[in-house]
């Protein structure tokens, strides 16, 4: 598949997403959204505040998922230097934010502990990450940057992964909390072995010149 199919791909996934759960949690009630309608069911479950920080996760991550390829597939120019910036620290904060508050959300994860373990550490990954890529730009090490943010993109991609795998996963197990269970893995840690192969596909690509001299 060559690169600009798959960054279209990504493009497109990103922004279809976004769209969808504009509409689902922002057009409808979140009650009448799927996952807080099973949430619902338990007799021991209370929306509120749980569905406040939910919304704080999804506002800030879905801005992550639509300003990442533009970051990251864009050619860098001297005069998109500002805009780049600008919409990094926006990158930045959004994660940190929705990662902070998506600690409190996989407590109550779908699916118990093994879910709620799963989150816990998409979100800690997701927002050390974001950071190690931010403090590589600011010791000027561009190369590691890069490489940085786009094992961020990557787990941000787990917002499209997750939508992705669940109703296979549901319909394969014939449970929706069962499928839960494993796409609170499947979301996230393939989008990261996958990326991890490909920068270290290009850092070879990088050296092989070098050493053959």
């Amino acid at each position: 598949m060559g690169i600009k199919i798959i960054r279209a791909l990504v493009f497109i996934f990103a922004f279809s997403i976004a769209g969808y759960v504009i509409v689902q949690y922002g057009v409808f009630r979140a009650s009448d959204a799927g996952l807080v309608a099973f949430k619902l069911q338990k007799p021991d479950f209370h929306l509120a505040p749980w569905v406040y920080v939910l919304y704080a996760h999804i506002v800030t991550a879905m801005l992550a998922l639509i300003i990442g390829p533009f970051q990251i597939f864009l050619k860098q120019s001297k005069a998109r230097v500002r805009q780049h910036r600008l919409l990094g620290y926006v990158y930045i904060i959004s994660i940190t934010v929705s990662g902070i508050v998506s600690l409190y959300l996989s407590l109550f994860a779908t699916g118990g502990w093994i879910a709620g373990l799963g989150f816990f550490g998409l979100d800690v990954l997701w927002v050390a990450t974001t950071w190690i890529a931010l403090r590589k730009i600011m010791v000027k090490d561009i190369q590691a940057h890069k490489a940085w943010m786009l094992r961020s993109y990557a787990l941000t991609f787990a917002a499209v992964t997750l939508r992705i795998w669940l109703a296979p996963l549901a319909l394969l197990f014939g449970d929706f909390e069962a499928g839960y269970r494993v796409v609170a893995w499947l979301c996230w840690v393939p989008n990261l072995l996958i990326i991890e192969i490909v920068i270290r596909a290009r850092a070879s690509k990088k050296k092989a010149p070098s050493a053959s001299l």
